[in-house]
């Protein structure tokens, strides 16, 4: 195998938007570490999820297909036995490749997942498992990690909000183990001829909020100049029931960040913990660029940090995720380096979406796409030879929870100036003009003023949907 072909490190948080980093604009979170990997490579400043939650993105962007064509639709699901991920593919290439922390293509529910996860033939060699941080499986290599310590995973609740805890210290943290494993693997092939993959799929910064108490100190001094969700009084009336039902509790439960309830100080602890886990994750990708340099392997390796889809953290008077579509749900970050072969310190404004990384990759490592693959490889964009890319940008949510999403099948489609998601089944829309309202306050679905806006995209969801047909079974003749 030659030993051009690129190593591949890839770093997933969870539930990340893409505000979250000072490289992105944000003045008040410190992110040296991946302001450093966007100075070295391509800042991809319009990249989006193509779906709002876990296991459809990572089902999708993992194959480089879209969630309806996949299969996998809604977390609870199992991707299909016959889905190929890009891991296996270059596994069968000569490839090693290895995962800390989760997954998720599979159930995984301690009350129908009781070993681990149910897992294809998904081409990763070392396999660290860990879903979250809670004590819910004996398989959690991250709980093992703990109890070796002489630790154990107890988020301890803070003074002032009930809606936060102090997580595990720093170095105790699941990211830091994550990142630990990624090193260890790192180290573990230096000098050697053999190219690698290893996806560190960190939990962080998903709820629960959990912080180390050191990186949550940092704001608590300036509580007050966090700025609050952006929410308008009154912008519910003329959004959907969906919305209206999670403004009183995430999930539609009235016990989970019911917004409707909670103060001012509230909302401003919850951010501030959210960005504090920014932090932790901020240093632990800081350690693994470090051991790439250090073993002299950072000049052949394709680094990668995204995050799988956003959090609302507030806006619009939510609170976590579900099937909205508003830019902290769909807008995630993508930074992706590779000395002397992308452009560096450049910021692409050009629309990709999550499912253009596993043919971006194959290209990266000389091989051809599997035939199934509907992504579109960003190999050009990365290397400066177009500014252009997608028309538009599809996102798909098929959360049908009983009570509280059904049926909540639903289809987002951006392009530069409007967006459109149509709910299936039901009578309900929304359409914002991104240029006049880019907070997506109004909705225009029922705008007379706004039909041609409203057909033109339209007819754009048609085209993206039909794009999300199986290629598969290949043609093999032509009659």
């Amino acid at each position: 195998m030659s030993s051009s072909r690129p190593n591949i490190l890839w770093i997933c948080t969870d539930q990340q938007r893409f505000d979250t980093l000072q490289c992105y604009g944000n003045p008040y979170v410190s992110t040296p570490n991946i302001d450093r990997l966007a100075t070295r490579g391509v800042l991809f400043e319009n990249a989006y999820c193509n779906s709002t939650v876990c296991a459809p993105s990572r089902g999708s962007f993992l194959t480089g297909r879209y969630p309806r064509t996949v299969g996998l639709r809604k977390n609870g699901q199992n991707i299909p036995d016959r889905e190929v991920l890009v891991t296996k593919i270059l596994h069968d290439a000569g490839y090693t490749c290895g995962l800390s922390g989760k997954l998720h293509l599979s159930t995984c529910f301690p009350k129908v997942c009781h070993g681990s996860e149910r897992r294809i033939d998904d081409g990763y060699d070392m396999f660290h498992w860990s879903h979250h941080p809670g004590e819910d499986w004996p398989t959690n290599e991250y709980s093992q990690w703990l109890r070796a310590k002489g630790k154990a995973f107890a988020p301890r609740p803070i003074d002032g909000c009930e809606y936060v805890v102090h997580g595990p210290d720093a170095e105790d943290h699941q990211a830091a183990w994550c990142a630990e494993k990624a090193i260890q693997f790192i180290e573990a092939h230096e000098g050697k001829p053999q190219p690698w993959l290893f996806s560190v799929n960190i939990f962080a910064p998903h709820h629960p909020f959990d912080p180390p108490e050191s990186h949550l100190r940092k704001y608590l001094d300036k509580l007050d100049e966090i700025p609050l969700p952006k929410y308008t009084e009154g912008e519910l009336d003329t959004k959907t029931e969906f919305q209206r039902k999670d403004h009183q509790g995430a999930y539609g439960n009235p016990n989970l960040y019911p917004f409707s309830r909670m103060k001012d100080s509230d909302h401003r602890y919850l951010t501030a913990a959210y960005w504090a886990m920014v932090g932790l994750i901020d240093e632990q990708v800081g350690k693994m660029l470090d051991a790439l340099e250090r073993t002299g392997q950072s000049d052949n390796t394709i680094v990668i940090f995204m995050s799988d889809h956003g959090e609302l953290l507030g806006d619009h008077g939510i609170y976590l995720k579900g099937p909205h579509f508003y830019e902290p749900s769909v807008h995630v970050p993508l930074i992706l380096s590779w000395p002397g072969q992308f452009k560096e310190g450049i910021r692409v404004p050009a629309l990709v979406e999550l499912v253009d990384l596993a043919p971006t990759l194959l290209e990266g490592a000389g091989l051809e796409p599997r035939p199934g693959i509907q992504g579109r490889s960003l190999m050009r964009l990365l290397k400066g030879e177009t500014d252009t890319h997608r028309d538009d940008v599809y996102c798909e949510a098929y959360e049908t929870m009983r009570g509280k999403f059904a049926p909540g099948y639903s289809i987002m489609v951006r392009d530069s100036t409007y967006k459109i998601i149509v709910y299936h089944t039901r009578h309900e829309g929304e359409l914002y003009d991104l240029a006049a309202d880019p907070g997506e306050t109004v909705n225009l679905w029922n705008s007379p003023e706004h039909v041609p806006q409203k057909l033109r995209m339209m007819e754009r969801l048609c085209h993206r949907m039909a794009q999300t047909v199986d290629p598969l079974p290949e043609r093999l003749a032509p009659w």
